[in-house]
């Protein structure tokens, strides 16, 4: 069953999607979000769909800024708010009646794959991660770029924060564009790829604010692991040329508590077919390994 709720954070209201099973509760809850402006409808509900389906209640959010979550100006990505938007969401999805408040698990996938791990680190019993083609490492997500476009980005997002304090509207780029036109991921293939998780006949703005390019390179989840002791699924893509699979591969050979998946794709792959029924498979078998012993 899908219903559309809301909750507040820091005085907005975020949209989002509550699925549940048919069966009586009270269920596991998996809090779930989207990556680099991506909204809940960007195929997030299909895997809702699944885990519903497999006995889980499914908490979809979109964050502020974004969607059909309220905050004001539109298309601002601030990692710290986005944090914080995690936080009301899993305080809300503890409070339905029909949710086991201290069966809970955090599903993020590309920029919020790092989320998740951050989250996790902050907030008590959680009892499973699944990070899907996970943002590890700002540091190694810049190195995937041309000296060129990190330039260019940076020089555009200055003039959008310098905007941003003036109090100005903000100067925007595309999350994802061709590889001749300047925006967050355009590596060949990215933006095509990433367009296709839009539903048909759905609008989608596929800008962000530029002063999030400032910030990609700085923030690096992959420092709150070694804080981690829950079990956490990586699943990475080896053919990723927007969040890179070496980090995730080599901290999971030094953490016993992760299961790492590799698969020979890219990094939009893995939310349509066939590569979306493999995904989804490792990650009910990882789930159902730790809520139905």
């Amino acid at each position: 069953m899908k219903e559309t709720v809301s909750f507040q954070s820091n005085g907005s209201k975020c949209a989002a999607w509550l699925f549940t099973p048919e069966s009586e509760g009270p269920f596991p809850i998996i809090v779930m979000a989207h990556g680099l402006a991506g909204t809940m409808g960007l195929r997030l509900d299909a895997y809702a769909e699944r885990f519903a389906a497999a006995g889980y209640a499914c908490l979809l959010f979109d964050y502020r800024h974004f969607g059909d979550s309220e905050g004001q100006p539109r298309q601002s990505l601030d990692i710290n708010k986005q944090l914080d938007d995690w936080l009301a969401a899993i305080a809300y999805a503890r409070s339905l009646a029909s949710v086991d408040a201290s069966q809970l698990a955090l599903w993020g996938t590309s920029l919020s794959g790092g989320h998740v791990l951050k989250i996790a680190s902050l907030v008590g019993d959680v009892k499973a991660v699944i990070s899907q083609v996970p943002h590890l490492s700002g540091p190694a997500s810049l190195g995937l770029n041309s000296l060129s476009k990190i330039m260019r980005l940076s020089l555009h997002g200055a003039y959008d924060a310098a905007r941003g304090a003036l109090g100005l509207a903000p100067h925007y780029i595309q999350a994802s564009a061709e590889p001749d036109q300047l925006a967050i991921m355009n590596a060949p293939g990215e933006s095509k790829a990433y367009l296709a998780l839009v539903p048909a006949g759905q609008k989608f703005d596929g800008r962000v604010a530029a002063r999030f390019a400032l910030s990609i390179g700085l923030y690096s989840p992959i420092a709150t692991l070694k804080k981690l002791q829950m079990p956490i699924l990586m699943q990475v893509a080896t053919n990723d040329v927007t969040t890179p699979a070496k980090p995730a591969i080599k901290v999971s050979d030094k953490l016993a508590n992760i299961t790492l998946k590799k698969y020979e794709t890219g990094h939009f792959q893995p939310y349509i077919e066939p590569m979306f029924s493999v995904i989804i498979g490792d990650q009910l078998a990882f789930l159902d390994a730790q809520f139905k012993k």
